[in-house]
């Protein structure tokens, strides 16, 4: 009887025994793993808010600027000229049929592949005069910060791995432009609007934005806007036209 009870088989063969410790372990694990990034998630989150809030708090301050610099002139009896324009948005109104290649060579540079894409430029010297050699082409302008951050919320596209992918969450943004800083929407908002330092790499990664073709349709594309058609510089009148394709 003695002998029968010392040979007793486990009621839980060991094989299931170290199944089930295994199994709790990698639970804890993955429990541990999901509170890291719920706390990481957290702190993004609250970064991101101040970001917004720091930025707000600039833009409003550059508002601000401009109308007083404007109300000091005036008292003085004077004029007051804005600075310069540092940021321009430019639209493909036609096609290039039968056009020099010179001309389809500027599109390209400029990533105006498609009739009515929309790309922003920096404007110094070099930028300025090519879009005077595809001025008949397209249409350009100086965007306000609400069209820019229209533009980037509704149509913002990312270049990730070569493919056209839809901006929805800021961890794609933070995977790829992290380490300069930029982890969310409105870095890049802030990041064009201003023309900053990193400018060319954060244009480089928005895909040239595709619009719709314009409500209420075009006068005269073949004509320059100031002669009442459609093409060249409108200068801020090209928020209107941002208004009537986003």
């Amino acid at each position: 009887m003695a002998e029968k009870e010392a040979k007793k088989v486990p009621s839980v063969p060991e094989s299931l025994l170290k199944k089930r410790q295994a199994y709790a372990a990698m639970k804890a694990k993955r429990q541990k793993k999901i509170l890291a990034i719920k706390k990481f998630r957290k702190a993004q989150r609250k970064l991101i808010y101040a970001r917004a809030k720091a930025y707000h708090k600039e833009y409003r301050h550059m508002y601000r600027q401009e109308i007083r610099m404007a109300r000091m002139a005036r008292k003085a009896g004077n004029y007051y000229v804005p600075a310069e324009p540092k940021l321009a948005f430019v639209i493909r109104i036609r096609g290039t049929n039968g056009v020099s290649p010179k001309v389809r060579k500027v599109l390209q540079l400029l990533r105006l592949r498609q009739i009515f894409n929309g790309t922003f430029v920096k404007l110094n010297k070099a930028s300025i005069n090519m879009l005077r050699i595809v001025e008949p082409y397209i249409a350009w302008g100086y965007p306000n910060l609400k069209s820019v951050h229209e533009l980037i919320y509704k149509r913002g596209y990312g270049k990730i791995n070569k493919q056209r992918i839809a901006l929805t969450d800021n961890s794609l943004i933070r995977k790829r432009l992290g380490k300069l800083g930029i982890i969310c929407m409105e870095d890049i908002i802030h990041e064009i609007y201003t023309v900053g330092k990193n400018f060319k790499v954060v244009n480089n990664f928005l895909w040239p934005f595709k619009l719709s073709s314009p409500r209420g349709g075009m006068k005269k594309k073949t004509i320059h806007f100031v002669e009442g058609g459609d093409a060249g510089n409108r200068e801020d009148q090209i928020n209107r036209l941002i208004r009537r394709m986003n």
